[in-house]
């Protein structure tokens, strides 16, 4: 009987055993590595980068890249693989990126800042800020373009130009809109400009829009832009605060007026998609894995930054 069981226990490997944590089902034994390395994942993605804050123009929206249906995965390689989730800009502030440090680090650009009328922030970024009247003069000044990352397809759309009044100055004309994932900026008149559209994806099991434009900023008594559809903040009407783009969707501030400033801009997101025997965990504990009920496959969602671990 002692031979008989030293048989048995002499075969265990304990310490190549991998287990993951599913929310809200304790630990599961998912198998056993060799020598502690588990092979490539393949995932599909969602990556936002941080939305632009704003100024007297809409904020633009964080770079907004994704494979979800049916694009081209990403390969994760064993080991740990640090992922950054940019942050949204502050008052006439571009977004920060959103970085996936791979072998090849890949990313999406935070999105331009809504110009100002006495400062020239970095208007251009996943999409493009919108524009506001220029002091002294209050010339018109145009919005910031999408795409700063030169991507195809593309991660964003422009922003749009502030419209000028038949008599300019600094009580007249209106901001404009900044650019969203699904479209660019708009320019109203006579109010300001609505922020561009979001873009819709249903990579976590469900459509949801995130990534909308900050709407512009009015310089007068007429309304403000409204945020694009996908987080984007409101513009301020002139008598009233801006709105903040909305948390981890990259979408941009809302546009400000004298005496209330622009809104800032969302703090971006990542989503990573793979299938139900992947082997993988992420830090720290406010980012999850969850599991889609219908197809069984494990959704990986960093809401701050964090570490991918294979």
């Amino acid at each position: 009987m002692r031979d008989l069981k030293n048989k048995l226990t002499s075969g265990k490997n304990t310490k190549n055993t991998k287990t993951r944590k599913i929310k809200g089902f304790g630990y599961q034994v998912l198998g056993f590595g060799a020598g502690g390395s588990n092979p490539p994942v393949d995932f599909d993605f969602l990556i936002i980068a941080g939305g632009g804050g704003a100024a007297g123009g809409g904020g633009g929206a964080g770079g907004f890249r994704t494979s979800f249906p049916g694009g081209t995965k990403l390969t994760f390689e064993s080991g740990n693989t640090p992922i950054t989730v940019g942050g949204g800009g502050s008052t006439n502030a571009a977004g920060n990126d959103t970085v996936l440090a791979l072998g090849t680090p890949f990313e999406s650009s935070g999105g331009g800042a809504g110009i100002g009328a006495n400062a020239d922030p970095t208007t251009n970024g996943g999409s493009g800020g919108g524009g506001t009247l220029r002091a002294p003069c209050f010339a018109q000044r145009t919005g910031g373009s999408g795409n700063a990352g030169g991507y195809t397809p593309p991660e964003g759309n422009n922003g749009a130009p502030a419209i000028n009044a038949a008599n300019p100055g600094p009580t007249s004309g209106t901001g404009g809109g900044g650019g969203g994932a699904g479209g660019a900026g708009n320019t109203g008149n006579p109010n300001a400009g609505p922020g561009g559209n979001g873009a819709a994806n249903s990579i976590t099991g469900s459509s949801v829009t995130r990534a909308g434009g900050g709407g512009g900023g009015a310089r007068t008594a007429s309304s403000g832009g409204s945020g694009g559809p996908g987080g984007g903040g409101n513009g301020s009407p002139g008598s009233s605060s801006a709105g903040s783009g909305t948390t981890n969707t990259g979408s941009g501030g809302g546009g400000g007026a004298p005496g209330n400033p622009g809104g800032s801009g969302g703090s971006g997101l990542v989503v990573l998609r793979a299938p139900g025997t992947s082997t993988f965990s992420v830090t720290p504990g406010t980012n999850t894995v969850t599991t889609d009920p219908g197809t069984g496959d494990l959704i990986a969602t960093f809401t701050v930054s964090g570490v991918l671990k294979i």
